[in-house]
């Protein structure tokens, strides 16, 4: 178990194309590339014996009790993991050069470079990849003492390095150990690239150093666009930098997580893969990007949800709830029987067959995408897709279907469905109306009362004086904390603080919020999970428009102390206070901010500080 770090002791870097997580023991243990979805290369995060790592770090043992610290340079995407032992202060740096180009590359790379700031420190190089998810073999080649070639069936690894790294074989792997005085710098590069590629130039510190100024200024000239000026501008300007690092440049798609099979429960089954892109998450944050300034990246994903209303033809659904990053739809789950899971959780997954629900609710999270930018509505010909969309919708609507948690304990009435029905309707009408678009619009507003209606009758519980998770029972749900952010009623409408005020009875402890009691609404899988930390972040939004405001920044300051070091978050909320699930999460990120934006508009409204 020792040789699983936390979850959260990691930072992430990225190139637009792909990420790995660096943790604070210097191990690269995830990286899938050329894309984020493809198999993995670097995966000891889920089998420290089988999945592969990359380790640049100080030599544990001649600097046993060495202190460790990891950090981002600030404004950027650069990892610094710092090491302190009587021997001196050794630090080494990792980053990605981002790729703004519209192209898929089948390169990428990564750049380490170790650096002695006092005394003298040995350090500790050791690669080792497994190709495909540790099922395929590698050959290696040293074609000189600072250069290895690992060959995979489908691709290979170069790893080259500067004076004084001298590299050896370890097997099919390859180590090194050195040492660097004070002022002294050294840097490896890890190239993935097709096999037979022509090799990378041979490295000096200098392009390193070259590098490291290209990538700083990337993202010091990318954060120049955000708008925000509020009080949580640090915060705020790493979940910004997040949501960039997990969007893949060339489509303009948002995965929901740079990870794979991380657990919700140490031991449990519900090890997803998020390395997709869900119409869902993605669309919210079309709002999330144009409220901090960032129009270029909301209007390429608003491309790629068109794309893919455009392609919907023939019979059944017309979207599916995720893709893969390129539009793909066939995400074919498996299970990767070779690794034993993340400290024994089991079993790991590839491909996510969630892909096949039926959820209704991602029609009105389109359409909200669609509607966010009042002075462009696109292409002509996506307003028609679009308009046969909605058409096909007065059809389908009232349906029961799998929800937005995509449980697999069997289709319900959601009442999160029907609010999302009611936003396409609802968001259709107005561009229609805004923009003078040809639209059945009689058929449109009747379609939008009448799930108005069916959710104030059937979605209400007289008895818990609550909106329910679905008709017919009295389970409370998270995901209804949209009901006011999406319009549906006022923040302040009785009926809504009421189920306020029951959510914070039941689903809220100690500021922390569950999705939902699944002892109450089984879900069809074993196991417990820990809070949500979406669900917390659109719990303070939801307090500060409903005017409690003092209740909302406690809720919000103290959700920030759960942040690992570095400023991340992944999906939940342990038990004792661990991050959980996949990491790090989209979703939590974009709810981060939009909280932060809500709160800073509601205390600017009160005149506070």
């Amino acid at each position: 178990m020792d040789a699983y770090p936390p979850i959260a002791e990691h930072g992430v870097i990225g190139d637009l194309q792909t990420a790995a997580l660096v943790s604070t023991g210097g191990d690269i243990d995830w990286w899938c590339t050329p894309r984020f979805d493809s198999p993995s290369l670097f995966a000891s995060l889920l089998d420290h014996a089988k999945g592969g790592n990359c380790r640049l770090a100080v030599d544990r043992d001649a600097v046993p009790d060495a202190e460790v610290k990891q950090l981002y340079l600030a404004g950027t995407a650069i990892v610094v993991t710092r090491f302190l032992a009587p021997q001196g202060v050794a630090e080494v740096v990792d980053f990605m050069l981002p790729d703004s180009s519209p192209t898929p590359s089948d390169r990428h790379r990564i750049i380490r470079t170790a650096r002695v700031v006092r005394g003298r420190v040995p350090f500790l190089l050791e690669c080792r990849p497994r190709f495909d998810y540790g099922r395929a073999t590698h050959r290696l080649t040293l074609p000189d003492a600072r250069c290895a070639v690992l060959q995979g069936p489908d691709q290979e690894l170069c790893v080259q390095a500067t004076d004084p790294i001298v590299l050896h074989p370890d097997g099919s792997d390859v180590t090194a150990r050195f040492t660097l005085d004070a002022g002294q710098m050294a840097t490896v590069l890890l190239t993935a690239r097709p096999p037979g590629d022509a090799p990378p130039a041979p490295p000096g510190d200098t392009d390193a150093l070259a590098a490291f100024d290209a990538c700083r200024k990337f993202w010091y000239e990318w954060l120049k666009s955000s708008n925000y000026q509020g009080r949580w501008r640090q915060i705020v300007d790493r979940s910004a930098i997040t949501l960039k690092l997990l969007s893949y440049h060339p489509t303009g798609a948002l995965i929901a997580a740079a990870t794979m099979g991380l657990p919700e429960q140490i031991g449990g089954e519900r090890n997803w893969d998020y390395r997709y892109t869900w119409i869902r998450d993605a669309s919210l944050s079309v709002h999330t990007l144009i409220g901090l300034g960032f129009q270029d990246e909301a209007v390429a994903f608003r491309r790629w949800v068109r794309e893919r209303i455009e392609a919907a033809r023939g019979e059944g659904e017309r979207l599916q709830i995720m893709y893969r990053i390129d539009g793909d739809p066939h995400l074919t789950e498996e299970t990767l029987t070779q690794w034993e899971g993340y400290r024994g959780s089991s079993p790991v997954r590839a491909g996510n067959a969630a892909a096949d629900q039926l959820q209704l609710d991602i029609y009105g999270e389109a359409a909200y995408a669609f509607a966010a930018q009042e002075t462009d509505m696109g292409a002509l010909r996506g307003w028609d897709a679009f308009r046969r969309l909605v058409d096909w919708l007065t059809e389908q609507w009232d349906r029961p279907d799998e929800g937005i948690w995509e449980t697999r304990g069997g289709r319900q009435d959601f009442t999160y469905s029907r609010l999302m029905c009611w936003v396409a309707f609802d968001r259709a009408i107005r561009i229609a109306r805004r923009f003078g678009r040809p639209a059945d619009l009689d058929r449109w507003s009747s379609e939008r009362d009448d799930i108005l209606r069916q959710i104030v009758q059937r979605g209400w519980n007289p008895g818990r004086r609550a909106f329910t998770q679905h008709y017919g029972t009295d389970v409370l749900d998270a995901s209804l904390l949209l009901m006011p952010k999406v319009g549906f009623l006022s923040p302040t409408d009785p009926d809504w603080l009421s189920t306020l005020d029951a959510m914070d009875r039941e689903l809220v402890e100690d500021s922390l919020v569950y999705r939902y009691d699944p002892t109450a609404s089984p879900d069809g899988l074993r196991g417990s999970e820990g809070t949500f930390n979406l669900c917390t972040f659109l719990y303070v939004e939801a307090l500060a428009r409903a005017g409690r405001v003092d209740q909302a920044r406690y809720a919000f300051d103290k959700m920030l102390t759960y942040a690992n070091h570095v400023g991340l978050f992944a999906e939940e909320i342990g038990p004792s206070g661990e991050q959980l699930g996949n990491f790090p999460q989209a979703f939590t990120h974009l709810a981060l901010i939009d909280a932060a934006l809500a709160l800073d508009e509601e205390l600017d409204r009160r005149g506070a500080a």
